[in-house]
């Protein structure tokens, strides 16, 4: 499955932004999706996942009662609604699919192109 993730840009500390991904080539119903980000310097670490079914989500702690994670699988597209939004949060956006019901990068196995999210203060 091809991934293709927009959305980013530059917002105020306070501010909001939406990032959707877009899938293509496979069977989306079938995948965990995930959004992971990556700051400059830092590894990689996970944000936010849902479940092939859109039942279950997960968050970091850090963007946890300020970022949404939502699904629509007859459009094939995974979105994040992030509010609130810190300093801290800026970092490349990245949006991903695993087999698995999973918080952990490694098990995800195809990962679109990334989108700058900049937060200034």
């Amino acid at each position: 499955v091809q991934l293709q993730a927009s959305g980013g840009g530059l917002v105020q500390a306070g501010g909001s932004l939406r990032l959707s991904c877009a899938a293509s080539g496979g069977t989306f119903s079938n995948y965990c999706m995930g959004w992971f980000r990556q700051a400059p310097g830092k590894e990689r670490e996970f944000v936010a996942a849902i479940s092939w079914s859109g039942v279950m989500t997960y968050y970091a702690d850090s963007v946890k009662g300020r970022f949404a994670i939502s699904r629509d699988n007859a459009r094939n597209t995974v979105d994040l609604q992030m509010n609130s939004l810190k300093p801290e949060d800026t970092a490349v956006y990245y949006c991903a699919g695993s087999n698995f019901e999973t918080t952990k990068v490694a098990r995800y196995d195809y990962w679109g192109r990334g989108t700058q999210v900049t937060v200034s203060s």
